[in-house]
């Protein structure tokens, strides 16, 4: 674990057009980081690069989809024309859905996969040979709550969320010896447009994120993670509280859990028992 001055260092932060990426961007090139933003959107990379520097950030923009060969490449040869390289990766870039697991489609479970773990692995890949290179180098995965204990309705999302904790755990111990280090930072409710931008909303219980962190509040502890060198941090006190009771007694995480899905199919449920006295009083 490096502590870091974060003045100078050279990051990347995928996502970076909106939400928690977006104020990665301001946060860091506030605290006079060299920032290259990565998204999908140039008009919203125009607008974040025109906000931070009227801030007098140093800001470089590159449009890219972490989960295209051809886009991660563009990001290295901007990080290398840019910057002379990276000292920071923070993998952020992500997408969800909501709903239970046998109302959904695979095509949905796959697209998560394809850019919560598969790009932001593909990403690491790619950046790997300037971080090696880089000044107190690290890779900062931006994970969920959810990602350490599952919740109903949010299957596909957890399991991308739980690969991404146990890559980053494996990899954190191969890179030791480059001096890498893995951070992983899983944030709980979150104001932003995510649930917005959701590829599916199927769950009969919405949460509300209205009632979570800022982004801004999340890329302070971020950036704070960075400069401690902290390897693993949750945010949000329910957040905490979750992971806490669920290292300890999970069976009370799936009692509640049990129960809450039991009063939103309390029709359902009442159906097919109904169905099934029927069934037996025919016989």
């Amino acid at each position: 674990m490096a502590r870091r001055n974060l003045n100078g260092l050279r990051v990347l932060v995928t996502g970076a057009s909106q939400g928690i990426g977006r104020a990665l961007v301001l946060e860091a090139a506030k605290r006079g980081c060299k920032v290259l933003a990565a998204a999908r959107s140039q008009p919203l990379l125009d607008e974040l690069a025109a906000e931070a520097r009227k801030a007098n950030g140093v800001v470089q923009t590159v449009v890219a989809d972490v989960t295209k060969p051809e886009d991660r490449a563009a990001m290295v040869a901007a990080a290398t024309q840019h910057f002379g390289g990276m000292d920071v990766l923070i993998n952020n870039a992500g997408i969800g859905a909501t709903g239970h697991f046998m109302d959904s489609e695979p095509e949905v479970l796959r697209q998560i996969f394809e850019t919560n773990f598969f790009g932001l692995t593909e990403t690491t890949r790619a950046l790997l040979p300037l971080l090696k290179q880089g000044t107190t180098p690290a890779i900062v995965n931006i994970s969920s709550v959810v990602g350490k204990r599952a919740l109903p309705a949010r299957s596909l999302y957890s399991a991308s969320k739980f690969a991404v904790m146990g890559f980053s755990e494996a990899i954190r111990a191969e890179l030791a010896k480059d001096k890498i280090d893995v951070i992983v930072v899983s944030p709980g409710l979150t104001q932003t447009n995510f649930s917005k931008n959701m590829l599916e909303q199927k769950a009969k219980m919405q949460l509300d994120h209205l009632r979570g962190m800022t982004s801004e509040e999340v890329a302070v502890a971020t950036l704070k993670a960075v400069e401690r060198g902290s390897l693993d941090v949750t945010l949000t006190l329910k957040g905490k509280m979750l992971v806490l009771v669920n290292r300890f007694a999970p069976w009370i995480v799936d009692f509640f859990s049990k129960k809450k899905v039991r009063e939103l199919f309390a029709d359902e449920i009442a159906e097919r028992k109904k169905k099934q006295l029927e069934a037996a009083a025919a016989k």
